[in-house]
């Protein structure tokens, strides 16, 4: 299978594998830990006091995977979830600009239906005993209800405390006490060739341990469709199918190392690539999200390349690792450091960079003003710069929102009551300013006010950023803002702002 045939097929393997992960997030936040590279916090507590011995004995006994089962099994639990279908709605009733055009609609009084449901399932990752679960984010995208088994087959509703389509996770709380937890493994200490469970709930068989090895580390596969994503994915050939998305991948020692995402298959079934999101990638997002309900995403400013065989004699370069800076962002965090062009990053805080996705995956671990240390090689001598890390706005102020709507390029204000009632509007908001952005290159003018975006009602920015996020994370073909709105002179205009170019 080549890496084009590969990529689409993992692609595929998202959308119809439903793997959940519980993740033991824990109750305290606060305090650091100095083994994962980066400043996000994370301590787990209430740890069972049977662990350490059985820790002690997996050590002993490498292949023994009856220890790492125990401790790892019953923190597993089944996700299973109800999404609204989606159906084709006709006719303009109760649509705003419809009503202006025709006037107000009767309809005909009829039993009010509800949009048909389809369920899914996938598994989830106990992290704190308070609570709180990892899984995928695809796993319980778009759904209306959400629904937690235990191992012990206890049932309880979860809330959705937020999700991170770039890194594809999602934390979920449930109310409960005293559950078992999975303990977070430090997944920049894992090998190739290593033993490695995955747990969770495939074709909803619960509870099933499968067992593998690493087969390689620092996986980009272009599955997740997302502007700022991160892939570094741990590859294993444990066996993985439907139904175990974002359950556990954990070492001999019972700790979880990753949590299990997708498959490469043409079937859509296990064919013997799996992977995982490391726990370097996941305790930053789900520490974010419980702290912050956002990830506060780090950005080093530069466009990185991966270093080929013809890359690296046109270069003259004296390596085959690292990640080779094509370009570099005006005014970034790499840019005020002194990194350029055509410099090759080999280390980040000296822990070794060998490609892209794991210059990716450490900067990923960091939040914006934390301060780095970058090598890079330049002439083939290395150099070392000092960077402080900034947002996608370019500061380092903590984000409400992930969505960066300076691409469109304007400032928004509330409809007046005045307009409401010339209009006959219930809701809408006004574009007061247009700078550079895309706004200015679709041709949409100062006074224009927005009704609707992709057919979702529009009453504030943050239905704007909502609308924006949902747009910048689908496929490049599906990356439009279909805005429909009326300008004060009673024009009404719809607009198509392509966000893929």
């Amino acid at each position: 299978m080549n890496v084009s045939q590969r990529t689409k097929l993992l692609g595929l393997s998202l959308a119809v594998v439903a793997i959940s992960l519980a993740t033991n997030l824990t109750t305290n936040l606060i305090v650091k830990n100095n083994n994962d590279g980066g400043n996000s916090t994370f301590q787990q507590n209430q740890i069972p006091a049977s662990y350490a011995n059985f820790s002690r004995a997996a050590s002993a006994v490498e292949t023994d995977f009856t220890v790492a089962a125990e401790l790892s099994i019953h923190a597993v639990v089944h996700v299973k979830t109800k999404t609204p279908m989606r159906v084709q709605q006709f006719g303009g009733f109760n649509d705003p600009i419809f009503e202006y055009f025709f006037g107000p609609q009767q309809q005909q009084p009829r039993q009010q239906q509800e949009a048909p449901m389809q369920e899914g399932s996938g598994s989830g990752v106990i992290i704190s005993n308070d609570g709180y679960i990892v899984t995928n984010n695809h796993v319980i995208d778009n759904s209306k209800e959400i629904e937690v088994t235990l191992n012990d087959n206890r049932t309880f509703k979860a809330k959705l405390v937020g999700a991170d389509p770039n890194t594809d996770i999602a934390l979920l709380k449930i109310e409960a006490e005293n559950l078992p937890v999975i303990i977070f493994g430090n997944s920049d200490s894992v090998k190739v060739g290593e033993w490695v469970l995955a747990v969770g709930n495939p074709f909803n068989l619960t509870s099933t341990v499968t067992a593998g090895i690493v087969s390689a580390k620092a996986r980009n596969i272009g599955i997740i469709n997302s502007q700022m994503k991160i892939e570094s994915f741990i590859q294993t050939d444990a066996a993985v199918n439907p139904g175990n998305s974002g359950g556990a991948l954990v070492n001999t020692r019972g700790e979880l190392i990753g949590i299990n995402t997708a498959i490469a298959s043409q079937t859509g079934s296990y064919a013997g690539y799996a992977f995982a999101i490391p726990t370097s990638i996941v305790k930053k997002v789900v520490s974010d999200i419980k702290e912050f309900g956002v990830v506060q995403r780090a950005v080093l400013g530069v466009s990185m390349g991966e270093i080929t065989d013809k890359l690296a004699k046109d270069k003259n370069l004296k390596t085959m690792e690292g990640a080779y800076v094509a370009e570099v962002v005006e005014n970034s965090a790499a840019d005020k450091a002194g990194i350029k062009k055509e410099d090759v990053i080999i280390k980040v805080n000296d822990i070794a960079v060998k490609s892209p996705s794991q210059l990716q995956e450490q900067i990923g671990r960091f939040s914006p003003g934390d301060n780095i240390e970058i090598t890079v090689l330049r002439d083939n001598k290395e150099l070392t710069f000092k960077a402080e890390l900034k947002n996608r706005q370019g500061n380092t102020s903590v984000v409400s929102s992930d969505v960066n709507t300076d691409i469109l390029g304007a400032e928004f204000a509330p409809i007046t009551l005045k307009l409401k009632a010339q209009f006959r509007l219930e809701y809408g908001l006004e574009v007061k300013t247009i700078t550079k952005g895309k706004f200015q290159q679709t041709g949409i003018k100062p006074g224009f006010i927005i009704v609707k975006i992709n057919n979702q009602a529009i009453r504030s920015e943050q239905d704007i950023e909502t609308a924006l996020d949902a747009a910048m994370n689908t496929s490049d073909q599906f990356k439009v803002l279909n805005i429909a709105g009326i300008y004060p002179n009673g024009k009404v205009t719809y607009y198509a702002v392509n966000l893929a170019d």
